[in-house]
């Protein structure tokens, strides 16, 4: 699965997290100062310009649709559902393009910057299964704002060190081969600590609990199986 499929499927999840336990919304990107500003221009020849009225107003509505849409909408992904929450820890399955994905998802209990209270995204954890392509809990951290090119994060458990490689704002194990074992402590572990280092050299230290991690996947594995 190419870098561009895994965040899509990522950002397919985003609408979902309206509920309870994240407390963002679905329409979030369509108020961005961008899409507001995409929409405008269009719809301001229509008032000036009588003759090209009637053209002016269908490219308004379909330049307006997309904006409101949430991003799973816009990909034609089924809708993600919630089977379960543990802990932090919420459980969830999808269906972008007919193939079934089960992934956890959770946000840190504490975000720190240095230089200190540096503006950001929320960050999450994101662990995927996709059956159709034979890939099993898969890790990727969404850290909230660009990362530095080039640069290597990390998640610490314990006295376990693993090394991230970056790309955009998201960090993905560098060496494959140890996935499982990051999986395996993850699944044993209290917290979780990431590390990054934006594109502008401020460091973030993300903190998350792991307590309902291993619930969460292994009821994923049973709904993944079907």
């Amino acid at each position: 699965m190419s870098l561009l499929q895994k965040l899509t499927v990522v950002a397919a999840a985003l609408p979902l997290l309206a509920c309870a336990p994240f407390g963002w919304t679905s329409g979030a990107m369509a108020q961005t100062p961008q899409a507001k500003a995409a929409a405008k221009p269009a719809a301001k020849p229509a008032a000036k310009a009588a003759p090209a009225k009637s053209a002016a107003k269908p490219a308004a509505k379909s330049a307006a649709k997309p904006a409101a849409k949430p991003p799973a909408a816009a990909a034609g992904h089924a809708e993600p559902m919630l089977i379960g929450q543990f802990g932090t820890w919420g459980a969830y399955t999808a269906t972008p393009n007919g193939k079934k994905v089960c992934f956890a998802l959770a946000k840190p209990s504490s975000s720190k910057t240095n230089p200190p209270n540096r503006p950001r995204d929320p960050s999450y954890v994101f662990i995927s299964t996709r059956p159709a392509e034979k890939v099993a809990n898969e890790v990727s951290v969404m850290i909230g704002y660009g990362l530095k090119p080039g640069s290597e994060g990390s998640v610490e458990i314990g006295g376990s060190r693993f090394a991230m490689y970056t790309q955009g704002d998201g960090l993905w194990i560098k060496n494959a081969a140890e996935e499982e074992r990051l999986v395996d402590a993850l699944r044993r572990g209290s917290d979780a600590v990431v590390k990054g280092t934006s594109a502008k050299g401020t460091e973030s230290i993300d903190t998350f609990p792991l307590k309902g991690l291993s619930q969460a996947l292994d009821k994923l594995a049973q709904e993944c199986r079907r």
